[in-house]
């Protein structure tokens, strides 16, 4: 973690407007009212219209779950966000992913013995990373696996995480207490 306190501190439930406890409504129903979502509702407009687009990447990509972690795993990884990397190892092992292919998102695209696939994937999540933009050699070999909506979402994913990966780090969302500390 970047910043061992939160600068924009989690909300608890007695400390929710209107607004902030609609917007909670399902996290608590779900037992998943995690210190992302509390720190959100100090801004509930915000969590709100941000909350549509998250939704849409994490459970309406057309990705395949494995492949939507891969990219998550490696840009949170990229950014540093201890947060956002441990939630979604939390995720990619209920998704079915083994420790190894996990290990991959930090370890990168030259990691031996990964597929093309696994190995376009990151590359394109470097690339994304440290210039907004896909090579043409990456956009090309990665068509012939993915339709356009799913290139499309790989490059939502990536800026999506990025985003949130930036959020939380500057915030200082803390660990939850049922997360993973694997340091990134």
């Amino acid at each position: 973690m970047r910043l061992s306190e939160p600068r924009v501190h989690p909300q608890q439930a007695d400390q929710w407007n209107a607004k902030a406890a609609e917007c909670m409504k399902p996290f608590v129903e779900n037992n998943k009212a995690d210190n992302i979502f509390k720190t959100l509702t100090n801004h509930p407009d915000l969590m709100k219209r941000w909350m549509v687009f998250a939704n849409h990447i994490l459970f309406k990509s057309t990705l395949p779950a494995r492949e939507r972690e891969i990219l998550i795993l490696r840009i949170g990884y990229l950014c540093k966000a201890g947060y956002e990397y441990n939630q979604h190892v939390a995720i990619a092992r209920e998704c079915g992913m083994s420790e190894d292919e996990i290990a991959m998102s930090r370890t990168g695209p030259d990691t031996a013995g990964i597929s093309e696939l696994d190995k376009l994937l990151l590359s394109a999540t470097d690339e994304l990373h440290a210039d907004a933009f896909i090579t043409d050699g990456t956009w090309k070999a990665l068509s012939e696996h993915f339709s356009t909506e799913q290139m499309m979402d790989v490059v939502f994913t990536v800026g999506q995480y990025n985003l949130v990966s930036m959020a939380l780090n500057s915030l200082g969302v803390q660990l939850d207490a049922h997360l993973p500390t694997i340091e990134v």
